[in-house]
C-alpha cells in the first residue's frame, strides 16, 4: 500500500506521521488514564510515518521496505521466544546498561540531527555515512546497537505486560501495554530499515 502512493504524499505522510505521532506519543505517555482513542490515533499517524518513510527509502533502494517488515516481525518473534524460554530477562544489571546505552544513542542521535539541519554534514544520514570505521560506516555499528537496543525494549515490555496479568491488573491496562509495544515496534522497524538503507548505499 506504502510502495503505491507518489514520492510527493509518501514524504507528506511521513511529516505528518512523525509530527502527529510524537505529539500523542507525549499525550500517552503523560496521560493517567489510557485513553484508546488516543492510543489508535497514534497508531494510525505512525503508520503514515511508516508509510512515507518506506515509500521514500524503497524508491532509493528497491526491496529494503519488505525486508524491514520481515526483519522486524523476525525480531519480535525471536524476542518474545527468548523471553518466554527465560533465557533473556530484564534484570536490574541489564537495565542499567540499557539505560547507559541508550542515553549514548540518544546524545549521537541528536548531534546528528543538528549537523545535518545545519549542513555540517550533507549525506543522507549524517554522520552515520559520513564516518567510516575500518571502512564500514558508522551507521552499521550504530545500528546494530539502537536495534538491540529497541529488542530490549521489547523484553521490558514483555516483562511489565507479565507482571501486570500477574499482579490482576484492570483490563485498561491492555490498553497501556498496546501502546508500549507500539512505540517500540515502530522504533525497531526504524532502526532496521535505516540499517539496510545504509548497507545497501554502500555497496
Amino acid at each position: 500500500m506504502a510502495l503505491a502512493v507518489p514520492q510527493g504524499t509518501g514524504s507528506m505522510l511521513m511529516i505528518l506521521g512523525a509530527l502527529g505521532g510524537f505529539a500523542l506519543a507525549m499525550v500517552n505517555t503523560f496521560k493517567k488514564q489510557p485513553s484508546p482513542a488516543l492510543i489508535l490515533a497514534y497508531a494510525l499517524l505512525e503508520g503514515f510515518f511508516l508509510g512515507g518513510l518506506t515509500r521514500i527509502l524503497d524508491n532509493l533502494y528497491p526491496g529494503v521496505g519488505i525486508q524491514a517488515v520481515v526483519g522486524t516481525l523476525s525480531v519480535f518473534a525471536v524476542t518474545l521466544v527468548l523471553f518466554k524460554s527465560g533465557k533473556v530477562r530484564a534484570t536490574p544489571k541489564l537495565m542499567r546498561f540499557f539505560m547507559i546505552a541508550l542515553i549514548g544513542y540518544a546524545v549521537f542521535a541528536l548531534v546528528n540531527l543538528v549537523m545535518m539541519w545545519t549542513g555540517a554534514v550533507n549525506t543522507p544520514f549524517g554522520l552515520s555515512t559520513s564516518v567510516e570505521i575500518f571502512g564500514i560506516p558508522l551507521g552499521v555499528f550504530i545500528g546494530v546497537l539502537a536495534i538491540g537496543l529497541a529488542a530490549f525494549s521489547l523484553i521490558m515490555d514483555f516483562t511489565s505486560i507479565e507482571a501486570a496479568i500477574s499482579a490482576g491488573a484492570p483490563q485498561r491496562f491492555s490498553w497501556t501495554a498496546a501502546f508500549g509495544l507500539t512505540v517500540t515496534l515502530v522504533w525497531l522497524y526504524v532502526e532496521i530499515i535505516r540499517l539496510l538503507s545504509i548497507l545497501r548505499g554502500n555497496d
